[in-house]
């Protein structure tokens, strides 16, 4: 048994000073008085500090080395099969539309300057490009995404790229540097529908006759058809709207901004997402339920043919009573009363009212609230090519009853929408 002092200094320096002290044992043989006493060393407990603390660091520390070595390896092998997915995925983008490099696109569009800027989607901002070298436009679009994003997106883009469609806008190349996904489109010179209709139409000096809005619905009509019904895999584009809607030098519709589109499998329910679109397109079970599906892109078609056929908006203020107002709920109340042909654009002076009011009847039928009620692409294409009945519309605008049990029309819904 050792008896003594400690002290400590706590990383301060200190002076201990021990005066006197005394010490009794009780039950023990007395030491031999001509024995050394034992001698403690000073430094003895230092030492066992230090043994400690080197046996500690012995074990912790090629324990934190094999732990680091682990996760260094882990989040290598992850970084590697990303990067070899990315590889892999632009390889079959090679065979399709180019791959163009950051710096060529900048310098296309003045380093993406604002007054480059000719539209602007979900998917981002639409810049005008001119390639000095061959002197060839194009309209690039341009996206940030994060570097999850970037692979999903070159894995719909792979797809994507394989559509051909004399009524889609070619895609004629992409680019991913830099944080950025950029697409590169062929230039449309007229723009959207959407500013032909209500903007720079009387600008250009250029009016939408009842020909070309014939030609137009037919075009998107027989897009839609292949999207739907033709391609490998099934594509929802989701925000079909006039301003999607691109003309080309010959007035012909080329659907476009896929920056929504999904691709599914034909035949297989789709699954619930975060509703996505344009208010005014969009279908009453689609904002409900949130799942888009064919019927919800059909929707939207029969309220952009109705845009066509009016002039009009999907949702307008009324000038004197400020009241919002719906179209299709505006252009069934009319064909309820038995005047449907008051809804075409009276800038038309009431030419071809026959076919007008086909036109106006598909739109109903496609903007039917009940899904079930709604024709497929392909029968609208039918019926606008004369190659099918068309579908018998109620006089009365069907309500939208949902499983919960609450009626839902299509006022009910937008009543509150700018």
């Amino acid at each position: 048994m050792y008896v003594g002092f400690s002290g400590s200094t706590e990383g301060s320096t200190e002076l201990h000073l021990v005066a006197n002290w005394s010490f009794r044992t009780s039950g023990f043989l007395p030491v031999n008085p001509n024995s050394n006493p034992p001698v403690i060393p000073i430094s003895n407990a230092a030492n066992k500090r230090h043994k400690r603390l080197g046996l500690g660091l012995g074990i912790a520390g090629p324990a934190f080395f094999c732990a680091f070595l682990v996760a260094f390896g882990y989040f290598s092998v992850r970084k590697w099969q990303k990067i070899k997915r990315v590889k892999s995925l632009k390889a079959e983008l090679v065979t399709g539309p180019k791959e163009f490099s950051y710096k060529e696109l900048k310098l296309a569009t003045r380093g993406f300057h604002s007054s480059r800027i000719i539209g602007r989607g979900a998917f981002g901002n639409v810049y005008k490009a001119l390639f000095n070298s061959s002197g060839t436009l194009a309209a690039v679009k341009r996206s940030k995404h994060s570097q999850e994003g970037k692979t999903e997106f070159l894995a719909e883009l792979s797809i994507i790229a394989c559509l051909r469609h004399k009524n889609l806008i070619p895609l004629l190349g992409w680019c991913v540097e830099k944080g950025e996904v950029l697409l590169v489109y062929e230039f449309m010179p007229y723009g959207s529908l959407d500013r032909m209709l209500y903007e720079e139409g009387s600008e250009l000096g250029i009016f939408l006759n009842w020909a070309h809005r014939q030609k137009i619905a037919v075009g998107l009509a027989s897009s839609l058809t292949y999207l739907h019904h033709e391609c490998e895999q099934q594509v929802i584009h989701r925000d079909i709207k006039t301003s999607n809607i691109m003309l080309d030098g010959n007035l012909n519709a080329r659907l476009g901004d896929f920056g929504l589109a999904r691709l599914m499998e034909h035949d297989k329910s789709p699954a619930s997402t975060l509703t996505a679109g344009t208010m005014g397109y969009l279908a009453p079970e689609y904002l409900h339920y949130g799942k888009a599906t064919e019927k919800t892109d059909v929707f939207s078609y029969g309220v952009v043919i109705l845009e066509l056929v009016c002039g009009k908006r999907p949702i307008e203020r009324e000038p004197v009573s400020q009241k919002m107002v719906n179209l299709v709920d505006w252009v069934w109340g009319l064909y309820g009363e038995g005047n449907i042909i008051e809804a075409a654009d009276p800038r038309l002076s009431g030419e071809f009212e026959e076919e007008m009011r086909k036109l106006l009847l598909v739109g109903l039928s496609c903007a039917n609230p009940d899904s079930s009620g709604r024709p497929t692409m392909r029968r609208v294409l039918q019926i606008l090519n004369g190659e099918a009945e068309p579908i018998a519309v109620a006089r009365k605008k069907p309500s939208l009853t949902f499983s919960c049990g609450v009626a839902l029309t299509l006022e009910d819904i937008f009543s509150n929408c700018d």
